[in-house]
């Protein structure tokens, strides 16, 4: 599962974070209520954990401008005030869930695990771009008849491209969304990584698909 954390508090989204990774949760941070729509807009998420209280947006016109937008990620509310009429709001805003800080990480994480559950029946589970296919559930990727075997980090590499199609994605962007970093560490390491990827789905095979931006970073598409 892919997590987006919403929240300001910059020790609080790191505690929840390392928390969901250590449970093998893929997880994205965002510190503003208008930073929310570009990243969801940008990146397919499996749940969101929103904050009431955000910077620039408050949470919950985050979460109605979510909704308006026809964006369906199931969304965990997180706040420390806990009102019933706060909660109510929330709910009827298009929340899926509600949960009141302080909070003890283990209820978290089951809440977060039954979110992608009920998200999972009506998001698609196979990513698809011509003739290449990534089952995000068997974890399998194919292309043609063609069954490929993937490490973990190229298959997150291939998932993070594949769900942002026709997208140039910065080396940056790319290290902080499959390795989990916030800084560059200055070595040739996705380059190295999108190599071994295109020779898996793109040798032997037309139209390439991975394409190399000079100097910008990497984009899948079907045109060159």
């Amino acid at each position: 599962m892919r997590v987006l954390v919403v929240e300001d508090e910059k020790k609080t989204a790191s505690f929840i974070r390392k928390a969901l990774q250590a449970e093998g949760f893929a997880v994205d941070v965002c510190h503003r209520g208008d930073d929310v729509l570009a990243t969801v807009s940008a990146t397919s998420f499996d749940a969101i954990l929103l904050d009431i209280m955000l910077p620039g947006r408050d949470g919950l016109s985050v979460l109605r401008q979510l909704r308006e937008r026809k964006i369906s990620t199931p969304v965990l509310l997180l706040s420390a005030r806990g009102e019933v009429n706060e909660r109510v709001e929330g709910l009827n805003a298009g929340a899926d869930d509600y949960l009141p800080k302080p909070f003890v990480i283990a209820e978290l994480v089951a809440r977060v695990r039954a979110l992608g559950r009920r998200g999972g029946d009506s998001k698609s589970t196979v990513l698809r771009l011509a003739d290449l296919a990534l089952d995000t559930v068997k974890h399998q990727a194919r292309r043609g008849e063609k069954v490929f075997e993937l490490t973990a980090r190229e298959f997150r590499l291939l998932e993070f491209l594949m769900r942002s199609p026709g997208r140039i994605c910065s080396r940056m962007a790319i290290i902080e969304k499959v390795w989990d970093y916030d800084f560059d560490p200055g070595t040739n390491l996705v380059d190295v990584y999108v190599k071994r990827l295109r020779e898996k789905i793109d040798e032997g095979f037309e139209p390439k698909l991975l394409h190399t931006v000079r100097g910008i970073g990497y984009v899948l598409k079907e045109s060159p």
